[in-house]
């Protein structure tokens, strides 16, 4: 059974594994348990499921969101399909599903405005900056049918709340069942070795050519990728985006510009102006309060030394967090180490941050009972909060 994070497919009958490639975003519907003979009507709601991060003077809140909201405004169906995009199995939309597929008339970046003002409406003001990170979108329809009143048919009760006799949906626009998922064969454009990768992962690694490819278009596309060399039997290698990017509104460009910024307690060395500064953003799934605190520290420590190219060794956590989100976060990442605060209020809304170039880097964990623990950087992840990670 796939589920929604999903994004290899096995066939069970002859092995051949394929990458899921929607147009645009996933969608999925609601099975009924309507009465036979009774005409469907699909109505549409975006779905967000992501990290909400909030700057305010006094520090940054954050919170996991998985929301949904009408696709069109209309007061007869329900606001949100509540908590069954948690509780109940979706299934994705085929070109041949039975029933009326009613016309989104409100886009995803619309929706998601509303429900991040929905969610701000509890927090002090001013809002100085705000960040969607790990965003999943999709489309759920939820199943409803007409008889005199508006029935859901999942449960077969009328909808409450509008108590209206004689609905008439004729007119709110149709459209076509547009589910349609390419099926990318997972083969090395290069060799024609298999792709691997966990259900979830957005990334696919070619261990022949030892390279990382990306779905584009109708293939795949290498992508850039560097490790940091280090000797050990229980290595597990994190991977990381490193983000260069333009900052104005502060200088912020060499680790003697970070010194200064974030006040570390250390004195600028000759040569340290000649070090660039750049972001480093993670590429893996990790609970909102565990986010920035990884990405702060690893930006703040600046990991230098030999980066050699292509895969490391030893083994890999899987990428599942796209480059997007990591450019999502950069400003997020400033505000938590930038100070004083007492002026984080006067100096953050001046702030740009444009990113430039990137790359994808391999950093070394040592395996211990219950962490991952890097080697230089004082910097320790609980082995448990990656692996729950993989339902966020």
């Amino acid at each position: 059974m796939l589920e929604e994070t999903d994004r290899l497919f096995e066939c069970e009958y002859c092995r051949v594994k394929s990458y899921l490639q929607p147009r645009g975003y996933f969608r999925y519907l609601f099975p009924d348990n309507a009465p036979q003979n009774r005409d469907l009507v699909f109505f549409p709601y975006w779905r967000f499921k992501g990290l909400l991060f909030s700057c305010l003077p006094d520090g940054i809140r954050h919170r996991f969101v998985d929301v949904s909201h009408q696709a069109i405004d209309n007061v007869l169906f329900p606001l949100s399909v509540g908590l069954r995009s948690q509780a109940l199995k979706l299934r994705f939309v085929s070109p041949d599903a039975a029933g009326r597929f009613l016309k989104p008339t409100l886009g995803p970046q619309q929706v998601l405005n509303r429900c991040i003002e929905r969610f701000s409406v509890d927090l002090p003001p001013p809002i100085l900056a705000q960040a969607h990170i790990g965003d999943s979108t999709s489309l759920i329809y939820s199943p409803f049918y007409t008889d005199k009143k508006l029935f859901d048919a999942i449960l077969n009760r009328a909808v409450s709340g509008n108590g209206r006799e004689d609905v008439d949906l004729s007119g709110l626009d149709s459209a076509k069942a547009r589910g349609a998922i390419h099926f990318l064969p997972t083969l090395c454009p290069h060799c024609g070795w298999d792709l691997t990768g966990r259900k979830d992962s957005l990334l696919l690694e070619c261990k022949n050519c030892a390279a990382i490819y990306k779905p584009h278009h109708q293939g795949f596309k290498k992508l850039s990728v560097v490790h940091v060399p280090h000797k050990g039997d229980d290595l597990i290698y994190l991977p990381f985006w490193r983000i260069k990017a333009d900052v104005t509104g502060i200088e912020l460009n060499s680790y003697a510009d970070l010194i200064h910024a974030a006040n570390l307690p250390r004195v600028p060395q000759s040569g340290m102006e000649s070090i660039p500064f750049h972001f480093w953003s993670l590429a893996f799934k990790v609970r909102p309060q565990h986010f920035l605190r990884i990405g702060q520290a690893v930006t703040l420590s600046q990991p230098g030394g030999p980066l050699e190219p292509n895969l490391p060794p030893s083994r890999r956590h899987p990428i599942n967090l796209p480059l997007k989100e990591g450019v999502e976060s950069l400003k997020m990442l400033l505000a938590g180490f930038l100070r004083p605060r007492q002026t984080l209020s006067a100096r953050l809304p001046q702030i740009k941050v444009t990113p430039r170039s990137y790359i994808l880097v391999y950093l070394p964990f040592h395996e211990r009972h219950h962490e991952l623990v890097h080697p230089t950087l004082s910097l320790a992840i609980n082995k448990n909060m990656l692996h729950h990670a993989r339902n966020l």
